[in-house]
């Protein structure tokens, strides 16, 4: 296993499981990291659970993740405190497919549509949210969010007691390839010999990827039946802060509430000055934590090249453009955030994601005994995928892993978009 994030050790964890049911030695699974587990994408994420997709193979697999945060909430920091999705009219067709996927798989939530009833169940979660133009609001009510410190905390210690023997400060340099088949994997601290070999490196991947010589550029098929040819991978810095509130961010009646995410179409505007901070479309998604609220916006795209070291949890300086933006869309939002309100809390957030050309998933067999999860930054919410991976190598194919294949490019059996401005909704 290449890759300590969630989706390394998720898998390592299960993969355990399955080999010592069947007898099989658990300790023969290796995890290679070349810092520690979390010290990527993982370690500094928002931690959001949601199921908020027009893909139902998407809307499938976060289903499962569900059963495995539930599973163990305690030890996996998982708060179920819901999720709502608030957006303007382009996007109601949307929230309205969505709501359908969701019910069609047992997904629980709930659809408002129209600015009146939107703004009657905002409010009444909170008196002073805003609703002007919003015509649709999908109340997931089971899912939340993680921290993802203890995310990673639980899945390690479950991964270690499973067997699963964890090799911090190992990084890849290089594989020994016959063929279609992979012998070995070159490392910085010698060869390791592998009869399997899985690639869960969240950026870091498009790297492994170079190394197993894959093309870097390909071509894919659109929904119209069109061929085009385009980078394989692409990266988009993401935008995320923390600011710290005099007060807990909670619910008209005192509780933990359920994460928010608002798109808008209008301009948006800074509260304080009126200076024009985005044109629209714009979009934000918000929780509370312990020292305020940490949230994050649209990213930016960097095109198929970026420099991801040293990662986010090594970017300690605040982006006050974020910030600006951020403060600005909450102060669209509630009340409450209109007047200044407490400073911007140094922390690492954000990072640069990693994605595949239609901003879904990659979770397939690159060679024979290479297997890739690249996850096009959906992270913490499909923590299943993992599970899913160590059943398809023990057991054989899994359903819900099939249209994540990467011959779908080359196919045209692409995942719905929606008319969100996150490339990843």
């Amino acid at each position: 296993m290449i890759g300590g994030g969630v989706h390394g050790l998720s898998a390592s964890w299960h993969l355990a499981g399955l080999l010592k049911a069947k007898g099989r030695g658990a300790d023969s699974i290796v995890l290679l990291d070349k810092k520690a587990p979390g010290a990527g994408t993982s370690g500094i994420a928002c931690g959001i659970v949601r199921n908020f997709y027009r893909s139902l193979a998407m809307t499938e697999l976060v289903h499962l993740s569900l059963e495995i945060w539930e599973s163990d909430p305690e030890a996996f920091g998982f708060r179920p405190a819901g999720y709502v999705a608030a957006v303007p009219k382009p996007q109601v067709n949307d929230l309205i497919a969505i709501h359908g996927k969701q019910r069609e798989v047992g997904y629980c939530s709930e659809l408002h549509l129209g600015e009146a009833n939107c703004g009657r169940h905002m409010r009444n979660l909170y008196s002073d949210f805003h609703c002007e133009g919003i015509e649709a609001v999908l109340h997931e009510s089971k899912s939340g969010f993680a921290v993802p410190k203890k995310t990673i905390e639980g899945l390690t210690q479950k991964a270690i007691k499973a067997g699963v023997r964890i090799l911090n400060g190992v990084e890849v340099t290089g594989f020994d390839l016959q063929g279609d088949r992979l012998q070995a994997v070159e490392t910085n601290q010698g060869k390791i010999r592998a009869e399997m070999v899985i690639l869960t490196a969240g950026p870091w991947n498009p790297r492994l990827w170079k190394l197993l010589g894959l093309p870097m550029e390909i071509e894919f098929r659109t929904p119209g039946g069109l061929v085009e040819r385009t980078a394989m991978w692409k990266y988009w810095q993401l935008r995320e802060g923390t600011i710290a509130l005099d007060k807990p961010f909670l619910t008209n009646d005192g509780a933990v509430g359920p994460v928010i995410h608002l798109d808008h179409t209008l301009p948006l505007v800074d509260p304080q000055s009126g200076e024009q901070i985005d044109p629209g479309p714009w979009g934000i998604y918000w929780k509370k934590e312990p020292l305020g609220i940490q949230g994050g916006g649209v990213p930016i795209n960097l095109g198929a090249d970026a420099e991801i070291e040293p990662y986010g949890r090594a970017r300690q300086a605040i982006d006050a453009g974020f910030q600006k933006y951020f403060r600005a869309g909450l102060g669209w939002a509630m009340d409450r955030f209109k007047e200044p309100i407490a400073a911007d809390h140094e922390r690492p957030n954000g990072g640069i994601g990693c994605f595949a050309p239609d901003n879904y998933p990659i979770i397939d067999f690159l060679k024979s005994n290479v297997l890739m999860i690249a996850d096009s930054n959906h992270g913490f919410k499909l923590l299943g995928a993992g599970r899913e991976v160590a059943h398809w190598l023990v057991e054989g194919p899994r359903r819900v892993l099939a249209p994540f294949k990467y011959s779908r490019f080359a196919s045209g059996e692409l995942h719905p978009q929606s008319n969100s401005p996150f490339p990843w909704n």
